[in-house]
């Protein structure tokens, strides 16, 4: 795939979604780092069904933990994995009260040292809290950029390796966002709905689904 494909790709994809964001609800770059350590191996609905209810209540590193583990745990039971997920986000709001004065960082290095933070977490944060031009590739991310053939990798890390190096600048902080959206509505695992997908005369995917009769 050439520059200027890449380039018309991302030109189209603006055009329909001028400024992207998440889909998850945050009104703070705490409440986003809670909320995207809970969307691991879970959806953003699931995620926002349970911050809805804890948030009203305790929305800051120390009020969270205050609720300790067990008081967490009862807020975010509905999400996959939410006992482990409780103990890194009471260890965190320790953390960051402790060496940040309950600030998110705003650098990876520091992003990542804390509990159940790694690359794509942090890579979130800074992208969509803080602008940062970054790129956090998930599951839709890395079948998008593979299927497409838009940035090819074996793993998320050279996807994102490649993608950092081939999108445009002027695409580069909102790549992410639209990325994942077009891998979640339509560029779908079992059956990408290419007839809806706006760049499908763009995408050098073989196996293109077709409109049925």
């Amino acid at each position: 795939m050439n520059p200027q494909v890449r380039h018309e790709i991302f030109s189209r994809l603006r055009a329909r979604n001028p400024h992207p964001t998440t889909e998850l609800e945050f009104s703070t770059p705490f409440e986003l780092l809670v909320a995207v350590t809970l969307s691991a191996q879970a959806t953003d609905k699931s995620v926002n069904a349970a911050t809805r209810k804890l948030f009203p209540v305790a929305h800051t590193p120390r009020a969270i933990l205050e609720l300790g583990v067990d008081g967490l745990s009862r807020y975010i039971r509905t999400i996959g994995l939410y006992n482990s997920k409780a103990r890194n986000i009471i260890a965190t709001c320790g953390l960051l009260l402790e060496k940040h004065a309950g600030e998110v960082p705003t650098t990876r290095d520091a992003l990542e040292a804390l509990p159940g933070v790694g690359r794509k977490t942090a890579n979130v944060v800074l992208n969509t809290a803080f602008g940062e031009p970054t790129i956090a590739v998930d599951t839709h991310i890395f079948r998008v950029a593979n299927r497409t053939k838009l940035a090819p990798g074996k793993t998320p890390g050279a996807v994102e390796a490649r993608l950092m190096r081939v999108v445009p600048g002027e695409f580069l902080k909102d790549a992410h966002h639209w990325l994942i959206l077009l891998g979640r509505y339509v560029c779908k695992a079992r059956k990408p709905d290419c007839p809806a997908c706006p760049i499908a005369d763009l995408c050098e995917y073989r196996n293109k689904t077709r409109t049925e009769a």
